[in-house]
């Protein structure tokens, strides 16, 4: 049993943050720059590239507009096939990966240099590399929160696959530098990201090796068994609290589709059981829009050819638009425009 002090304790932070989730309410739009990054290269399966078009072609920026924010459509950076691109030992990819993701990064900062948060739809989650690293290029260090079922955090050498959307943050983590090989198609890019303002939401599906990796780095994380634990609300609460103690940096969101169960999306390459419901992957960007943080979000793995129904991939499609309405004030309680006025008769 609480004592009762514990209780009113309770009571009193719940109420705090309850009041710090809502008191944004009037806070200014944003103006959102979205980048369409239509790349497959990082795994095996074709389709993912269809991405970028289907969330547009769902609404996004009309969605967008009612929320009242202003958004400049980049369009899609077009992707080259490298010549030569077989595979150097494992890894798949290499020069494909590489150079799409240079160009990501290059784009990123534009966007950022336009004043805008960016949006980036991929495309598989290999574009995470050129999205950070574009990002920290143009506003320094960041906090980055990775939702996902999957660490993405194999080496070089600890990956089995060889498969380059498994291993974007060993590329972008400064502590991992001494354990990735010199390749010659990323000699552009430096790690740019300390393990110590990562934060993990939704995992439930890492190598040993990954596992091994987050222990040794002690990386704060919370997995699908911590969610069921704490429930959503507590995990946000404590990944923006942990966040602000290392200096309330801006906010990179990384947001593959997977990380919600496949029941809800189920369009996207690899799915695993027991994810995130609808209801907790789109408080997750309610929660972080409320941190006015904000700064970047990557929306990745929507994979029209995998969803084996019409309904499968509509749901899969719409879910993914909905959790970056939640990044940009959408609330489930309603909105109205700023300037609204009851009709009087």
């Amino acid at each position: 049993m609480r004592s009762v002090r514990g209780l009113q304790q309770l009571v009193s932070r719940q109420s705090l943050h309850h009041h710090h989730l809502h008191h944004h309410h009037l806070h200014t739009k944003p103006s959102v720059g979205i980048i369409g990054a239509p790349f497959c290269k990082g795994q095996p399966r074709g389709g993912v590239e269809r991405g970028p078009d289907l969330i547009r072609a769902a609404g996004l920026l009309t969605k967008l507009h009612e929320l009242e924010c202003a958004v400049k459509d980049y369009g899609n950076l077009k992707f080259e096939e490298a010549e030569l691109d077989g595979p150097e030992g494992v890894l798949k990819n290499l020069k494909a990966v590489g150079s799409f993701n240079q160009k990501l990064s290059e784009a990123v900062q534009a966007v950022k240099k336009d004043g805008h948060t960016t949006v980036m739809l991929g495309g598989d989650h290999s574009l995470a590399i050129g999205s950070i690293h574009g990002h920290s290029a143009a506003v320094g260090d960041l906090g980055v929160v990775w939702v996902d079922a999957h660490a993405d955090i194999n080496t070089p050498l600890t990956t089995s696959t060889g498969n380059l959307h498994g291993q974007p943050l060993s590329f972008l983590v400064k502590e991992l530098q001494s354990t990735v090989p010199t390749l010659p198609s990323f000699s552009w890019l430096k790690p740019c990201v300390s393990s110590k303002d990562l934060v993990y939401i939704g995992l439930r599906d890492v190598d040993p090796g990954e596992h091994y990796i987050l222990k040794m780095l002690g990386v704060k994380m919370f997995s699908m068994s911590e969610v069921d634990q704490l429930g959503v609300s507590r995990v946000m609460e404590e990944t923006c609290d942990y966040l602000s103690t290392r200096g309330n940096k801006p906010i990179h969101l990384s947001y593959d589709i997977d990380a919600i169960d496949p029941t809800v999306t189920p369009a996207t390459g690899t799915p695993v059981v027991g994810g995130l419901s609808y209801r907790e992957g789109v408080y997750i960007t309610e929660y972080l829009r409320q941190t006015g943080r904000l700064s970047a979000v990557d929306l990745v793995e929507v994979n029209p050819l995998l969803g084996k129904t019409e309904e499968g991939v509509t749901s899969t499609v719409s879910t993914a638009v909905d959790v970056l309405l939640g990044c940009f004030g959408r609330f489930r309680e309603g909105n109205h425009p700023s300037d609204y006025e009851l009709p009087k008769p």
